[in-house]
């Protein structure tokens, strides 16, 4: 999947669900980022660059793994596929958003 797809379902998943009231950035590295910005209302999802409360480091490969149910995100973190940045819970809280 493409950076645009998956920022397009990230959307259409934040929208479905109750506010995450935190800021997250998933870092694809040099494939670039997709910010959640779960403070707002309705959530906004993007591309460009802010502050977060947790960063997420995968592939977008790996992403859309998790996205689709193929990657449980435990074992991900297990196997350093997924690593995480500040706060750990608001991590965990986002596999009920990104599960399909």
């Amino acid at each position: 999947m493409s950076l645009e797809s998956l920022t397009e379902e990230l959307r259409r998943r934040a929208g479905a669900n109750p506010s995450l009231g935190y800021k997250i950035k998933f870092d694809f590295g040099e494939e670039g980022l997709i910010f959640w910005d779960g403070t707002a209302v309705p959530a906004a999802i993007s591309n460009a660059d802010g502050e977060a409360d947790t960063t997420i480091r995968l592939t977008t490969e790996d992403f859309a793994r998790l996205m689709s149910g193929a990657l449980d995100p435990t074992m991900a973190f297990m196997l350093g596929k997924l690593k995480v940045e500040g706060k750990m819970g608001v991590a965990m809280k986002l596999a009920s958003y990104l599960g399909d």
